[in-house]
């Protein structure tokens, strides 16, 4: 088997090829961000991509879109994801996105190298591998509030921004840099299931939801 690696992560990345190794598989490309994941699909031509959701350079869902934009490029081409958390807008479109051949794990099940592997077998062969923790946030899916998934930290930011602050008065407000407000932002719009539009703005989407709830 051949695989595609897209994660920012040096040393999970670096763990996971040797996992791989052991196991006979062979990594034809590691790469740590979204457009390198095209790329490298394009020119190997993988029997799986394993894919990281969050990477550079926002940190939101550059992997998945990256990861549906080899889909068309290689049509049928095996995608198991890893997160560190549920994120239930993503894994219903990329499970929605094929027939087959798709998985979405929580990265914290590496551990456990045999359920791993074995989830990666059964996704190069045309199978799913979906994270009991992300079937269970999916059957509970529209019965949250659903600001629920955000940190404490998260929904303060939200409701700065519902105020009307800019980022850099949100930043000077916390006492935290104009940079970890947007990460906050983004984690935001991704837990929210705010994607980039050219017709509607996210910020403004994210501050109807809360002030909706």
């Amino acid at each position: 088997m051949r695989v595609v690696i897209a994660e920012d992560a040096v040393l999970l990345r670096e763990g996971v090829q040797r996992l791989l190794a052991d196991d006979g598989i062979t990594t034809v490309a590691a790469v740590d961000n979204g457009d390198h994941l095209v790329a490298a699909v394009e020119t190997h031509r993988p029997d799986l991509a394993l894919v990281d959701v969050r990477m550079p350079p926002t940190f939101t869902d550059e992997g998945l879109r990256a990861a549906l934009r080899a889909r068309e490029l290689v049509p049928g081409l095996p995608v198991l994801v890893l997160s560190q958390y549920v994120e239930e807008t993503y894994a219903v479109e990329l499970l929605s996105a094929g027939a087959g051949g798709v998985g979405y794990l929580l990265k914290e099940r590496v551990a456990d190298v045999a359920e791993f592997l074995d989830a990666i077998h059964r996704v190069s062969s045309g199978g799913t591998a979906i994270d009991p923790d992300v079937i269970a946030q999916l059957m509970a899916r529209g019965r949250r509030d659903p600001l629920a998934s955000l940190t404490p930290r998260e929904s303060e930011v939200l409701g700065l921004m519902a105020q009307g602050m800019t980022n850099s008065a949100i930043a000077v407000r916390l006492v935290v840099s104009h940079g970890a407000v947007e990460k906050h932002i983004g984690n935001i719009f991704a837990k929210l299931g705010l994607e980039t539009s050219d017709t509607e703005h996210r910020r403004v989407r994210a501050v109807l939801t809360y002030l909706g709830r």
